[in-house]
């Protein structure tokens, strides 16, 4: 059991760095096609760059499925849990609280929270493909701890 529990959480952690390395490298490289609407809005409630949501989807139902299909793939259930785990933390935050694509009135007095948002907030005040920084999304490094104090 500890090392089913180990494999979710584990899962969930090393997800934060796939987003970054995914965010920075392929949206802000060869994928802006998609990226860019989510930085240039236009019109309507969905955006090219929520495919990046279903493909990443898609690869946490298939480590589930294969997990639980395939005996000796047992681990990869516990794996595909813990990035199901990280997908709905990132659309929580990312779409629920950041950008308000759900509108509600909540209010985030909290250090962490007032954080990772103001540097998700820097990080859209570059509209172009190059020159963006802060590519995590619930993870902001010691660099952007000024936006706090």
């Amino acid at each position: 059991m500890i090392l089913k529990i180990f494999l979710v959480i584990a899962s969930f952690v090393m997800m934060e760095g796939v987003a970054w390395f995914t965010h920075k490298y392929i949206m802000h490289g060869w994928l802006w096609s998609w990226h860019k609407d989510h930085h240039v809005h236009g019109k309507g409630f969905f955006e090219k760059n929520d495919l990046f949501s279903i493909f990443f989807s898609l690869i946490a139902m298939g480590l589930i499925f294969s997990g639980l299909l395939v005996e000796s793939l047992w681990f990869n259930f516990y794996i595909g849990l813990g990035v199901t785990a990280y997908g709905m933390a990132y659309f929580v935050f990312h779409d629920v609280i950041v950008h308000r694509r759900y509108k509600h009135k909540w209010k985030f007095g909290g250090r962490y929270m007032r954080k990772i948002i103001r540097v998700h907030k820097v990080h859209h005040k570059n509209l172009k493909k190059d020159g963006a920084e802060a590519f995590g999304f619930l993870y902001a490094g010691k660099k952007f701890d000024h936006l706090v104090d």
